[in-house]
């Protein structure tokens, strides 16, 4: 399977190499952009499985990177990752076109399994969990078909 690529805009640099470095350990291919010019410019030149995008950022802020995003692909999921926690800034991040939206600190555990959950939804991914469940999901619908006749 090829790796998912992840465009990870983040200005703290010594955050932004820690998540660089975790996610590449779970298996990812991530490119590292410190502002939001530059993370605009590089999805525009390459292709992505997911955006990570901070909020306050220096040249283009996380919702200004969503926006433009949206008008080039509907579909790429967008994950922001901020301090920004107040109601009003997730609302802001969803209506600019986030699909999750993280506040720091966060835990990594969960961080992973929310990129996960939204890649495998994009991409109508189910793991082996997923498919055995519903194997015996149908066998069952069968059982209780075959009982009731």
């Amino acid at each position: 399977m090829e790796k998912k690529k992840i465009l990870l805009v983040e200005d703290d640099f010594n955050l932004g190499i820690v998540v660089q470095d975790f996610l590449s350990l779970e298996g990812y291919t991530v490119h590292l952009c410190r502002d939001g010019k530059e993370g605009l410019q590089k999805f525009n030149k390459n292709t992505y499985d997911v955006c990570l995008l901070d909020v306050m950022l220096p040249e283009k802020d996380g919702y200004e990177i969503a926006e433009d995003i949206r008008k080039i692909d509907k579909e790429i999921p967008i994950i922001f990752l901020t301090a920004k926690s107040n109601p009003e800034d997730k609302v802001k991040g969803f209506k600019s076109g986030g699909d999750d939206y993280i506040t720091k600190p966060f835990n990594r555990e969960e961080f992973l399994l929310r990129i996960k959950a939204i890649l495998r939804r994009a991409n109508n991914e189910f793991e082996d969990d997923d498919l055995e469940y519903e194997h015996l999901q149908m066998v069952r619908i069968k059982f209780m078909n075959e009982v009731a006749n």
